[in-house]
């Protein structure tokens, strides 16, 4: 499989930690220009520090809104000349269940996780365009089947994310732009494990009895995903949604109650 990204330009959204930051470093490995991206400048700054500084970007900024989303992609694609794929990886995971979501807490949710894929992805298209390039949708098992109910705007926004992914491939195939989608399960971050604290062990709970391999993802193993998906091997993929669960979807079940 080639996963040469020599040359390629690419701008990774909350890719200070977790599977961003595995996808961050696994296509600066493959020889890619990394656009970093976090709300706060300066973890973004030990990110690239971290990560190697040559060949990286940085692109701080909260993609919460429109304006943010340009902010971002505009610092990113000006100064790696252009853009060759653009990964909306951010999300956040907030726990309620259905008549415990206020309104804050959906906006909150939805402008994360959905909106920022949308206005990220308009933000780049022209330079897409030019390059021929192609997106990356990082979104859930939850978006695919029902899950855990505690989870109730997480996975609205990880639904429409794989809606999103598809209507775009159909509107920008004429621009030769692919537009694909990841739908892990449970991956060991540092949200779920807080989530696991939070719940008093309610993804170990989840490990044991409905996983089938029995135990969460490791970030790198999405980044590979996501890197297949970006890549040349990959070129007649579009519309697509890989999905990384262990198993759990064979299962019908990735978590409950």
């Amino acid at each position: 499989m080639n996963m040469d990204f020599s040359g390629k330009r690419v701008l990774v959204t909350g890719s200070t930690m977790g599977i961003g930051r595995a996808t961050a470093e696994m296509f600066h490995a493959a020889g890619a220009v990394v656009a970093i991206n976090g709300r706060n400048a300066a973890t973004v700054a030990k990110a690239a520090r971290d990560i190697g500084q040559a060949r990286l970007v940085e692109a701080p900024g909260d993609i919460r809104t429109e304006a943010g989303c340009k902010a971002v992609v505009g610092m990113a694609i000006g100064a790696m000349g252009g853009i060759d794929c653009l990964v909306n990886n951010v999300g956040i995971r907030p726990l309620a269940r259905l008549m415990d979501v206020t309104e804050a807490h959906w906006d909150e949710v939805i402008s994360v996780n959905l909106q920022s894929a949308m206005f990220c992805t308009t933000a780049a298209l022209p330079a897409l365009r030019v390059s021929k390039g192609n997106v990356v949708m990082v979104s859930s098992i939850a978006g695919l089947m029902a899950g855990p109910t505690d989870r109730f705007v997480y996975s609205v926004a990880a639904a429409g994310l794989v809606g999103m992914t598809r209507t775009l491939a159909l509107e920008l195939a004429g621009d030769r732009i692919r537009v694909n989608c990841l739908c892990p399960g449970f991956v060991d971050t540092p949200m779920v494990r807080a989530e696991n604290t939070a719940t008093n062990g309610q993804v170990d709970r989840w490990v044991e009895t409905v996983m089938p391999l029995g135990r969460l993802s490791t970030p790198r193993e999405c980044a590979s995903s996501i890197l297949y998906l970006a890549s040349e091997d990959a070129a007649y993929c579009t519309g697509s949604t890989l999905v990384n669960d262990g198993g759990c979807a064979a299962n019908a079940c990735w978590g409950s109650k």
